[in-house]
């Protein structure tokens, strides 16, 4: 009887520690070392002071309270109040709130748009409140109409991100300039846009990258677009479908929604940085010894005139403009001035006065050499030293040797390979300015069966210090340049050494041939250039009759693009908002072209078939899209790992 009480007692205590046990089974299991089931839910509007949409508003502060703790991230980037604000409006989070405080004082009648974009999300999961826009209005009606679009780079159609988009209902165009815009808002990284709270009526559109923050058009070095059409907003009901998946495979339900559409919806912003046509003294550069550049704002056909101080300028230089000849080139000829560590020289110009007119303008300039003559001569000194200790090494092994260090020759480049393209020619490049072309000392040989023969060839300079060999190049024949020493000689007696390059022009087999036809560009100057993955100008082909040929094109994946060169000039110009001048008309081919070789493609292609938005293939876009912000599906994973089913 003592031994079945006994029992019964420890099967009591074991009952108990069981439950114990069990109870702490599932009290850890209900707390989860992960935190628990995750939030899924986007903050929502509780109430605001004043309402949403209220009439009749009198006071600069908003209150927001939220149904969860909250927070705006960047809130000076990416809210927006409209009408634009002069003094930077105050935007606090705080708790389960947003407090705003508008500095400037409230205009009569007029709707107040604040708008949050995405910026909203709760505190501790990130889920985003969606496109939220608070708005209210100081007199009788607010207005709801709404206007949206892109606004692109206009050279290369590249969406522009964070650009101010406004309208004006001026439609005089010194307004742009004169007055802040009426209602704005900033485009996101798709290059898209939508300003809120507009009234019924006819507006001009602008975009402005505002440098000043003043929301007029002030500075020529600001990026800007403009439309010479004026639009009128509207609105209309309007359907459209919302799919229901129930995986990432399999469509649930198509439900139909009715939404009230706002027109235009499709506006095309093209922008672009004006020339700066002012003309300013930047700064002067003498990076090596033997010469020194100026730089300038803006180029002049009128160069500068330079009067040596503590030189005779008499015949002292030989000048290389730029092309645009905003930077100025000075080789000194005379080897006394390269080692000259400091040139003082009085400079005559052309510059931009405060009237906008160019007048002279003379400076005087100290020019300094990056290093100083005693430092060039202790290098020299050094390397002097080295090359005789090898001369002495080589003279006690009983090697020849010299006793006379040699005059280092001058170090004539080309860009010749194994291989040459068809279409392509051989590029010289001298380190400094020549005095002497010797092309009798230049030969070319091609190779006929097993004998050479002397080729033609024509020997052109490009500028101060570039030259081109154009041959008539044949595929699958060897050639041979031979260059005798002293071909070239520079200004300061430097010659060139012998040189021997043998090459081989490739196969036509091993290209492709790529022929456009360019719809809706007949008699229209155009420019089609064949792009690489990187957007860069492979080939590019000018053509007045809509039919452009690209030949010896390099097996591979490529992009397409053209412009309308309205100026016959052969290269794109961008507008000028003061000359009433749009940039020209860029398009991008939609998609990709696979070249092969031995084989012709021919493509039709028509510019305007599709949206500029739409065109540039995103593969090659540079400004990517931001990753949309979304509620994390977080639950299901956790679901599947728990081995628990979850219903979306």
């Amino acid at each position: 009887m003592e031994l079945l009480r006994h029992i019964k007692h420890l099967s009591k205590r074991l009952f108990f520690f069981s439950l114990i046990a069990l109870l702490f089974i599932g009290c850890a299991r209900m707390g989860n070392p992960d935190g628990g089931w995750f939030d899924e839910t986007s903050p929502e509007v509780i109430s605001a002071s004043p309402k949403d949409k209220a009439l009749n508003v009198n006071t600069n502060k908003i209150r927001i309270l939220f149904n969860e703790y909250i927070k705006v991230e960047n809130a000076n980037e990416n809210v927006v109040v409209s009408p634009p604000q002069m003094e930077m409006p105050e935007i606090k989070e705080g708790g389960k709130q947003i407090i705003i405080n508008l500095k400037d004082t409230l205009k009569p009648n007029v709707t107040y748009t604040i708008d949050f974009s995405d910026a909203i999300t709760d505190n501790n999961e990130g889920n985003p409140l969606g496109n939220f826009t608070y708005s209210f209005s100081t007199g009788d009606v607010i207005d709801t109409l709404e206007v949206s679009g892109y606004v692109l780079e206009a050279e290369n159609l590249e969406p522009i991100k964070g650009i101010m988009v406004g309208l004006y209902d001026n439609h005089e165009d010194s307004v742009f300039h004169t007055s802040p815009m009426l209602r704005v808002s900033r485009t996101d990284s798709k290059g898209h846009f939508v300003i809120k709270g507009v009234a019924p009526g006819n507006y001009r559109i602008f975009a402005l990258h505002d440098a000043d923050d003043n929301y007029i058009y002030s500075q020529r070095s600001e990026k800007i677009a403009f439309n010479h059409d004026s639009i009128s907003p509207s609105c209309k009901p309007d359907i459209r479908q919302d799919t229901v998946w129930t995986d990432t495979l399999h469509i649930k339900d198509i439900h139909r929604i009715g939404y009230t559409h706002f027109y235009p919806d499709d506006i095309v912003l093209r922008a672009f940085t004006p020339v700066i046509t002012d003309r300013y003294f930047l700064k002067v550069e003498r990076t090596s010894p033997d010469h020194f550049t100026f730089f300038f704002t803006y180029g002049s056909d009128y160069l500068p005139v330079i009067k040596g101080l503590n030189f005779d300028e008499w015949d002292a230089f030989v000048v290389s403009p730029s092309e645009k000849k905003d930077t100025i080139t000075y080789w000194l000829r005379d080897t006394t001035l390269v080692n000259q560590d400091t040139l003082r020289m009085e400079v005559q110009y052309l510059m931009t006065d405060s009237l906008g007119e160019l007048v002279d303008k003379i400076d005087t300039l100290e020019v300094l050499a990056k290093e100083s003559y005693a430092k060039r001569q202790k290098q020299l000194h050094k390397e002097y030293q080295e090359w005789e200790k090898e001369q002495e090494k080589a003279k006690k092994k009983g090697e020849p040797y010299d006793s006379i260090m040699p005059v280092k020759p001058l170090n004539i480049t080309n860009n010749l390979q194994s291989q040459l393209d068809p279409d392509k020619n051989i590029l010289f490049t001298s380190p400094t300015p020549l005095v002497e072309v010797d092309t009798s000392k230049i030969h070319l040989y091609a190779k006929h069966d097993t004998l050479w023969f002397k080729s033609r060839f024509l020997f052109r300079q490009l500028n101060t210090l570039e030259y081109e060999l154009v041959g008539e190049w044949r595929p699958t024949i060897e050639y041979s340049l031979e260059i005798d020493s002293a071909a070239f000689i520079d200004i300061y007696g430097k010659a060139s050494k012998a040189m021997k390059n043998g090459f081989g022009v490739r196969s036509e087999d091993v290209y492709s041939t790529l022929l456009i036809t360019v719809q809706g560009m007949k008699g229209k100057n155009i420019v089609v250039q064949l792009l690489s993955s990187s957007d860069g100008v492979y080939k590019e082909a000018k053509t007045d009759n809509g039919y452009a040929e690209f030949f010896y094109v390099k097996p591979g994946e490529y992009y397409m693009r053209m412009f309308v060169d309205d100026n016959n000039n052969g290269k794109w110009d961008t507008g000028d908002f003061d000359l009433d001048l749009q940039p020209e008309a860029v398009y991008y081919y939609p998609g990709m072209l696979q070249c092969r070789a031995k084989w012709d493609l021919s493509e039709t292609w028509n510019p305007t078939a599709k949206e500029l938005y739409r065109q540039k293939p995103e593969k090659i876009m540079k400004q990517k899209p931001d990753k949309a912000k979304t509620v994390k599906k977080r639950n299901a994973e956790r679901a599947k790992n728990l081995g628990i089913e979850y219903n979306l």
